[in-house]
């Protein structure tokens, strides 16, 4: 399986890699590993659901 660094996630999904880290800590992220300090996430994970927008909200109820 390929993986990618908080850095690349932060590129592809426009967020910072702070908000991807407290993701993985969550466990919002299937398939993250943590290896010694430096979280690896598949490349195909999709970005979680942001429950702090209004648009996150609503698809957090359904």
């Amino acid at each position: 399986m390929d993986y990618m660094t908080l850095k690349e996630a932060s590129e592809k999904w426009g967020v910072t890699p702070r908000r991807i880290n407290y993701y993985c800590v969550a466990g919002r992220i299937p398939g993250a590993l943590k290896v010694a300090t430096i979280w690896l996430l598949p490349k195909d994970a999709a970005k979680p659901i942001d429950g702090r927008t209004k648009q996150g909200r609503a698809l957090k109820h359904e």
